[in-house]
């Protein structure tokens, strides 16, 4: 069980329980919950496996990925009312996966020999595409679109763990770095309301 494999499980059950939120915020029943929450979560690395040629995709062989989407959601069913708000869990939940996808898309892009730039833009995909196509489905305009910093932050982050490789530094410490790089630039984003222009 390598840390890549670990780090693409934990990334399942956030954005499980991020599309979780957001199917219940669009009051689904459960069959749309769990529909939502499992498109969200194998979205990205879906698409991703598939430009590499890595086929079939990695959840497709192995069942522990669609068990800890499955209970993920089932629990944010049962407990989502003990929450005070729905905004703040779904966008920490929403970041933390994509800190996760995106450096587990440019490690895999890595280990497929593709240059630096191209892992980079496998990374976002990886980070980037589950939550649109959950956002596509509840019938929203999807954050990558919007003016929030979104895919930004993951090239950001893609950019910091290509560097911290190329300088020899140890690669846990790349990981951290790399996914506290895109959900600080997230949550600081959020907070700010710091946006990329606009066009009119």
């Amino acid at each position: 069980m390598t840390i890549t494999y670990i780090l693409e499980l934990l990334g399942c059950v956030s954005f499980a329980i991020s599309g979780a939120f957001a199917g219940i915020q669009k009051r689904l029943d459960v069959f749309g919950v769990l529909t939502i929450a499992f498109v969200t979560s194998i979205g990205g690395g879906t698409v991703r496996d598939i430009l590499i040629g890595e086929l079939p995709v990695s959840w497709m062989m192995d069942e522990y990925y669609s068990a800890v989407i499955f209970f993920s959601t089932i629990a944010t069913m049962l407990f989502w009312k003990r929450l005070k708000s729905f905004k703040l869990p779904l966008f920490l939940f929403d970041t933390i996966g994509l800190g996760l996808f995106t450096i587990v898309g440019v490690q895999k892009a890595l280990n497929a020999g593709l240059k630096p730039e191209i892992c980079v833009a496998l990374g976002t995909i990886t980070g980037c595409f589950g939550g649109i196509t959950r956002d596509i489905l509840l019938n929203n305009i999807p954050l990558i679109f919007r003016k929030e910093i979104y895919a930004t932050a993951c090239i950001a982050g893609g950019l910091v763990y290509i560097t911290c490789r190329e300088m020899g530094i140890d690669i846990n410490v790349t990981r951290l770095c790399a996914v506290s790089t895109i959900c600080v630039i997230r949550i600081v984003a959020v907070k700010y309301k710091l946006t990329l222009p606009r066009m009119y």
